[in-house]
């Protein structure tokens, strides 16, 4: 069967289409959008009553099952259904910015899962049914001319609902805009086959506005699309607790969606957005504290910054020097460098050693600067002093007080 291919507008402008190149499986009729009229997804000022961690709910507006924030363990997950959680940690626009390495573990993982096969027949099982948040999807192999149409939607949380134990039984795939703006749901009319596919074709499109009392029907000729507007999904694993499902389309693009989500998670997410990311680091380390005898180590691997608690100021090398920009490597023996992107393969590069001061603290003296290109540098002459205090840290996730008791979070990629 074909692949359906939507290209979403709107006449008023709340909508604009966006032109980058996503990976669109029938299974998924999604566009990215740009908002604008004050209602942009990102930054939205209604996401400031989501700030605890347990009340999270989205990619930046919401995360399934709101209100909980358990561990892997104590939300149902197996220790194979953790390993697919944490190949799938720090991995923004649902698998579009993923390095090889990283597709490579989400793609071990996947197969472990599939291997073990969970729930038998599971469209028959009561455990498929609801609200599923898509987290992962690969790009499909072969891509039809509609299929081009397409693009992902990075920027907002993107659902999937199913719904196959009713007189009308469908799946619909929605983009929720924010809580304060609404979503987009396009739905299917759906047949199930051999206890794994579910068979749908496209029907009815249409906008749910918060500030409107009624939907604002998208018109899209499904009718004349024929088969463009059909496919199958095949779900090749359903956890036990209902809480993971992986699934395969019919253009070969597999995804990973779920229920409930990992404290790790929900709390990315808000690092993430950029918003009540104070809040949510009281929170989540008050759920991790371990025994206060414990030592936290300096993990080596390559770190990246992705929040501070102070903006950076005029100065890009003071930035740099003092940690509050790029990418931290933390080497065996003592050694530490930051490495900072500035332009074109133009990188700014300064390496110094760190030594252990206290049960959870470093003491980092960075003193060997330069701008880099290529193999070449231009040696900078500066020195930075640096008490370094390890607030949490596990293989994926550094949450740390540094240079002037700024907090930061790191997220290890290599």
């Amino acid at each position: 069967m074909a692949s359906l291919g939507l290209s979403f507008h709107t006449e008023n402008s709340i909508l604009k289409q966006n032109s980058v190149t996503r990976s669109t499986d029938p299974t998924w009729v999604l566009h990215k959008f740009s908002v604008n009229n004050g209602i942009s997804g990102r930054k939205d000022r209604s996401r400031k009553r989501l700030l605890k961690i347990c009340a999270i709910t989205g990619q930046q507006e919401g995360l399934v099952n709101e209100g909980k924030a358990d561990s892997a363990s104590d939300s149902g997950f197996t220790k194979e259904e953790s390993s697919l959680i944490d190949a799938l940690i720090g991995m923004q626009g649902r698998g579009r910015s993923a390095s090889p390495k990283q597709l490579q573990e989400v793609e071990r993982a996947v197969q472990v899962l599939e291997n073990l096969g969970g729930v038998p027949d599971p469209t028959s099982s009561s455990l498929i049914e609801g609200r599923w948040q898509l987290m992962f999807t690969t790009r499909p192999g072969t891509a039809s001319p509609i299929q081009r149409t397409f693009v992902g939607v990075d920027s907002f949380a993107v659902f999937q609902e199913v719904y196959l134990r009713t007189n009308d039984p469908r799946v619909s795939n929605i983009v929720k805009f924010s809580d304060s703006v609404g979503e987009l749901k396009v739905e299917a009319t759906a047949t199930t086959k051999d206890g794994k596919r579910i068979l749908f074709q496209f029907d009815r499109a249409a906008f749910a506005f918060k500030f409107l009392p009624f939907k604002v029907p998208y018109p899209v000729p499904f009718r004349l699309l024929g088969d463009e507007a059909k496919g199958w999904l095949d779900t090749t694993y359903l956890s036990q607790s209902g809480n993971v499902r992986i699934s395969r389309g019919n253009k070969g693009t597999t995804f990973v969606l779920q229920k409930e989500t990992d404290a790790r998670q929900k709390f990315l997410s808000v690092v993430f957005s950029g918003v009540g990311v104070k809040e949510a680091i009281e929170e989540f380390i008050s759920l991790n504290k371990k025994d206060s005898g414990a030592e936290m180590e300096l993990i080596e691997g390559e770190w990246q910054m992705i929040w501070s608690s102070q903006v950076e100021t005029d100065s890009w090398m003071e930035n740099a020097a003092n940690g509050l920009m790029g990418m931290q490597i933390v080497r065996p023996n003592g050694g530490m460098k930051f490495l900072v992107d500035i332009f074109l393969g133009l990188k700014f590069s300064m390496t110094g050693t760190f030594v252990k001061s206290g049960k959870n603290t470093y003491d980092v003296t960075m003193d060997d600067g330069a701008i880099v290109l290529g193999p070449y540098g231009l040696p900078s002459e500066m020195q930075t002093d640096i008490t370094l205090e390890i607030l949490y840290t596990d293989d994926k996730i550094r949450i740390s007080r540094g240079y002037n008791r700024i907090l930061f979070v790191h997220l290890r990629v290599g």
